[in-house]
């Protein structure tokens, strides 16, 4: 993967980004999507944001390798600390973090949000707590995707905030454009998923003591649920 060629993960999330947006990509790493996206003349300009000193140094480097310093601004922050009103972002990229971790960013760095942006999220697993902060703080999720790659499942959860929504429990856990859509791959995803929880289960009940009754209530839950799902 780079500027010129995106995994097939990020070349899903790309495909969401705007025509002509400004764009904030946090947790940029090599700052590849931002780069691919300018190169292709779709976005305008972007601002790579980087917690830590090393992938910040690669960012740098793609961005200068590129010749576009004038439309990329680097910067080491945290989170969205990396964001300044005069950059007038309207998409933000959160991608290859855990739903849990893109879920804590976005909480700890509300001041640095207008509401008029469009968050495209590409959580490694904990989409369903991302889901509820977004429901909870009146984000609609307008997309979702599910795609498969080097063995592993990823999600794409494209966002507005539009005022208050209201999510079922079921529509957070599987995602509520998801369910009704029925995509092969989100199907063969609940498959796998349903013969790892069956084995997570199994190995729990046989442990019985230290495991919270809360726990087996959860997994069994779920499993209603995705059975239900498949049936």
């Amino acid at each position: 993967m780079n500027q010129h060629s995106l995994s097939a993960r990020l070349e899903h999330v790309a495909a969401q980004v705007p025509v002509g947006a400004r764009l904030a990509d946090i947790g940029s790493d090599h700052a590849y999507l931002p780069v691919a996206l300018l190169r292709r003349g779709i976005i305008d300009v972007a601002v790579a944001g980087e917690v830590a000193a090393t992938p910040l140094r690669a960012a740098q480097r793609t961005v200068r390798d590129n010749d576009l310093d004038e439309q990329v601004s680097v910067r080491l922050a945290d989170g969205l600390a990396a964001l300044q009103p005069a950059d007038r972002i309207s998409a933000i990229t959160l991608c290859g973090m855990g739903g849990e971790t893109i879920r804590d960013i976005l909480e700890s760095g509300q001041a640095h949000l207008s509401g008029e942006e469009r968050l495209i999220l590409q959580p490694n697993g904990g989409e369903q707590p991302l889901r509820h902060w977004l429901m909870t703080h009146g984000y609609r999720i307008l997309y979702e995707e599910v795609l498969r790659e080097n063995r592993f499942d990823y999600e794409i959860i494209v966002a507005d905030r539009t005022g208050p929504v209201v999510y079922s429990d079921e529509e957070l856990y599987f995602g509520p454009l998801l369910m009704p859509a029925r995509s092969p791959a989100f199907l063969l995803k609940w498959q796998r998923q349903l013969k790892q929880k069956n084995k997570v289960l199994g190995q729990l009940t046989q442990a019985r003591q230290g495991v919270p009754g809360q726990v087996l209530q959860d997994i069994t839950r779920q499993l209603e649920w995705i059975e239900a799902l498949l049936a």
